[in-house]
């Protein structure tokens, strides 16, 4: 009789072995947010690194630091569908229990068990409660919105630029040349092959900007005026508008 896994089960192994299990689960996504940003790298897991109380990935497609002082269990969830298909993913939790960020395996189910083959299970959990669906219609992006002007800017001047984001328990970045921005769905969104950015309309009040390492730094502060975690680098001409 075949038997099945269970939709979420408890992995008893560390939070290194389970990042470590992403290498061979092909096309991975970590996905972070903080509510309204959404900062995502995706590709292949390179190198996983075990530094000073973090986990490092590394490699063409991730860039990114767990902090294993606040990301202490994982689990292995099979029950996210996006329309006919199964996106498993090893969720990354605090010592309350409370999922921080996920590492999403974007080719389905076969890589996810090949890459889990190894690891020590902890048993089953009860099924994922899921918020209801937000059928409020999205905001219209205010001309001249302030969450967007850096991030225009970027595009059109073609340089460079650095792109991270710092929520609880993880640093992710990325580095490249925005190749469009596109408002839809009252967002900001930069979509690209290894790395997407949703940025809501109205969620940054204003950028606080100044000079670090000869670069211009802008970090995005939330209209409550507090940093959201957002922070753009690069030279003072990619910004300028």
């Amino acid at each position: 009789m075949t038997t099945h896994p269970p939709l979420r089960e408890a992995l008893a192994c560390s939070v290194f072995e389970a990042v470590q299990a992403t290498r061979a689960m092909g096309r991975v996504m970590l996905s972070a947010a903080v509510e309204g940003a959404i900062h995502e790298r995706i590709g292949p897991v390179g190198d996983v690194l075990l530094e000073d109380g973090h986990v490092r990935l590394a490699g063409g497609a991730h860039d990114a630091l767990i902090d294993l002082a606040v990301v202490t269990t994982a689990v292995a969830d099979r029950s996210s569908r996006m329309r006919d298909r199964v996106l498993p993913r090893i969720e990354l939790l605090d010592a309350a229990g409370e999922t921080q960020f996920s590492l999403i395996a974007l080719d389905g189910l076969e890589p996810f068990e090949v890459g889990l083959a190894g690891l020590a299970r902890g048993g089953a959990l009860p099924d994922k409660v899921r918020p209801p669906a937000d059928d409020t219609p999205p905001a219209e992006i205010a001309e001249g919105d302030a969450g967007g002007r850096p991030l225009h800017a970027a595009r059109a001047s073609g340089a460079s630029i650095g792109v991270d984001f710092t929520r609880r328990g993880l640093v992710q970045s990325w580095r490249g040349v925005i190749a469009d921005v596109k408002p839809i769905m009252g967002f900001f969104n930069i979509i690209q092959p290894d790395f997407h950015l949703h940025l809501k309309a109205g969620l940054v009040a204003r950028w606080e900007r100044r000079e670090e390492a000869g670069q211009e730094r802008l970090e995005a502060i939330g209209v409550d005026g507090r940093p959201i975690g957002l922070v753009l680098t690069g030279a003072s001409a990619a910004f300028a508008e």
